[in-house]
């Protein structure tokens, strides 16, 4: 079985879906709260699925609603060995000038990574269930994970934002690569 029939029977939606490249739709908090707690559970309850298929703790795990079928505006990003972040109506606010370029992974894509490129840090703006607007700043890893959640969000997926004549590789190419699967991204 290929890693994204296996995803796909574990509810990801994949790559070529529409509601991959649509905007997710906005919560309207504290009105929708209902809403928003029953679609978070939702993606933890999808990520417990998920983490018992395969093991997320090297990088983390990062999942959209869009990715379970859900076009609205909210993620759990689960970095490795930290609490996990939720994120409703996320917006990036500052990006670090500083960049690096990575390997990711992708549950709507997961038959091929991707060397993408990215801000270091990044501070983002949530809405809390109680629609309050709460400001936060992200780094190395972290900023990475949340800025692909945001990203699917935005309607964008990782091979959107590859560099030019890059293309991704086939799962099976980096699973013997210095960057494999359960090694954590570095950063000095």
């Amino acid at each position: 079985m290929r890693p994204s029939e296996q995803m796909r029977d574990l509810g990801i939606v994949q790559y070529g879906a529409p509601i991959l490249a649509e905007p997710a739709r906005t919560l309207r908090l504290p009105t929708e709260r209902a809403k928003a707690d029953a679609i978070v559970d939702h993606l933890f309850a999808a990520m417990a699925r998920l983490t018992a298929a395969h093991d997320f703790s090297g990088k983390g795990l990062g999942l959209a609603a869009p990715q379970v079928g859900i076009n609205r505006a909210a993620a759990v990003v689960r970095p490795p060995g930290a609490d996990p972040i939720v994120l409703l109506n996320p917006r990036i606010t500052e990006t670090s000038q500083a960049t690096d370029e990575r390997y990711e992974g992708c549950l709507s894509l997961f038959d091929v990574r991707a060397l993408v490129p990215r801000p270091l840090q990044i501070t983002v703006e949530t809405t809390t269930l109680e629609g309050t607007t709460v400001t936060t700043a992200y780094e190395h890893g972290t900023a990475r994970l949340v800025a692909h959640e945001i990203d699917h969000l935005d309607g964008v997926l990782l091979l959107d934002r590859m560099r030019p004549g890059v293309r991704p590789i086939p799962v099976e190419q980096y699973r013997t690569s210095s960057e494999a699967t359960g090694r954590p991204w570095t950063y000095e």
